[in-house]
């Protein structure tokens, strides 16, 4: 059983608005939201010139576990969310084995019921001969289908149109979708390697995992959709082009919907003079204007989610050349605090950032009494204070891995307080204890 807390004073931002209130948290829930609380409770957190958020549902980690822990595994990535405020994650099934049977599905819900300090759903992924398995699905077993439909590790890559058009059409869950055409990227590979060798310039990462290769793939994935009535998700986009493919507004009726990252939002092609391959990821950080057009979009409401895609590498993996150094940036523990440098700059709302990083994921995912602060919902929130400030240093790094794209850059916020499924997880830089998350729930039939 968990211990009660008293939230005092909090500003509570949710449902589109702010207002000042206490919040009584007990058994696990939200017992009560006023804006007076007299009721005693084990725990009392003076919260005056706090702002209360609902925890955020990161759709979209690279855990690593199984086969790849040295890189991180999902106890230690799951204590970086949660010193970030993630308090929910839905983990991607690139590992190894990859997670393309209810058995692996399985085999990892089993391990993160013992190790997960954060709630967690997993992926079945989708290659070019595990359709049964697909169209076989519990809906309730996994909180999506992820296909790769461009360049992805071991035999995830599905490019056989029969099989697509099969999954498209018959997956009983969302599809969410990583989208560059391999194709496109071998050719622009190899005129790389002829032109510089091993030692291509960082700079031409967004050249190589080009616009073309994103917009073609991405166009695909929409016209699948289309054309079978698909619930489809596609995840990191990276240019101008492809907003196109969404519609604003609200997420209400959208059976095609689009994310962004954090990192996408946040660096561009200026960056990789001073970060190298520190922000290698596919797909590529891009221009200064297709950055600026994913924020417009995330305001219009072309970008439904906002997301991390962690995806931690060891420090002397990311130092190799060009071909060698992997792709991906270890992001969770600071997500939330660069999502927070939007609103310090006016460019993004409070609101809007919980709308994206928590209604939003709950919505079109369908979990269950998660992801607004509600009397009755899983008590799943985070305390910030817009007023401290932050510095990203390697030494605070709670991944495994150990290092920060965003290292010594200075956030003007500082995230203060944890809370899940009832239980204070992070206080003031420090994990408090190692109570165990839940696997989530979904509305579906």
């Amino acid at each position: 059983m968990s211990e009660s807390i008293l939230i005092k004073q909090a500003t509570l931002v949710n449902e589109g608005q702010q207002k000042v209130v206490d919040v009584l948290i007990k058994n696990g829930r939200f017992e009560k939201i006023a804006s007076e609380i007299t009721t005693g409770a084990d725990r009392e957190i003076d919260a005056g010139g706090l702002h209360l958020l609902p925890g955020m549902i990161d759709d979209q980690v690279h855990f690593r576990e199984p086969g790849l822990t040295h890189k991180g595994d999902i106890a230690t990535e799951s204590r970086a969310a949660v010193a970030g405020g993630i308090t929910s994650y839905m983990e991607m099934p690139n590992v190894n084995p990859a997670t393309l049977t209810h058995e692996a599905l399985e085999d990892k819900y089993t391990r993160a019921s013992g190790k997960s300090l954060a709630n967690f759903a997993f992926y079945l992924g989708a290659s070019n001969d595990n359709l049964e398995q697909i169209k076989s699905l519990d809906p309730n077993a996994a909180c999506g289908v992820k296909v790769f439909m461009g360049a992805s590790t071991g035999n995830m890559l599905v490019d056989d149109t029969q099989v697509l058009e099969g999954i498209f059409s018959s997956s009983p869950v969302l599809i969410a979708t990583h989208c560059e055409d391999t194709p496109m990227i071998a050719e622009n590979e190899e005129k790389a390697r002829q032109q510089y060798g091993e030692e291509v310039p960082i700079g031409m990462h967004p050249d190589i995992r080009s616009r073309e290769a994103c917009y073609k793939s991405s166009a695909l994935a929409v016209e699948l959709a289309r054309k079978f009535g698909t619930q489809l998700h596609v995840l990191h986009i990276t240019t101008a082009e492809e907003l196109d493919h969404f519609t604003k507004g609200d997420l209400e009726g959208k059976s095609i919907t689009g994310e962004a990252c954090v990192h996408h939002l946040f660096f561009n092609s200026d960056d990789y003079e001073q970060r190298g391959t520190l922000i290698k990821c596919n797909p590529s950080v891009k221009l200064a204007s297709d950055q600026q057009a994913i924020l417009q979009a995330v305001n219009d409401g072309r970008i439904d989610i906002i997301a991390t895609d962690h995806a931690p590498h060891t420090w002397e993996e990311k130092q190799n050349t060009y071909f060698k150094a992997p792709a991906g940036l270890p992001l969770v523990q600071d997500a939330l605090l660069s999502l927070l440098e939007h609103y310090h700059n006016e460019t993004f709302s409070l609101e809007l950032i919980v709308a994206k990083t928590s209604h939003n994921v709950a919505r079109r995912y369908q979990v269950a009494e998660r992801g607004y602060v509600r009397e009755g919902y899983w008590a799943d929130c985070v305390l910030v204070d817009l007023n401290a400030k932050t510095l990203a240093t390697k030494e605070r790094v709670m991944s495994k891995c150990g290092w920060t794209p965003f290292e010594g850059y200075e956030f003007r916020s500082t995230i203060t307080h944890t809370v899940i499924n009832g239980n204070l997880m992070y206080e003031k830089g420090q994990i408090i204890t190692d109570i165990k998350g839940q696997r989530l729930g979904f509305n579906r039939r």
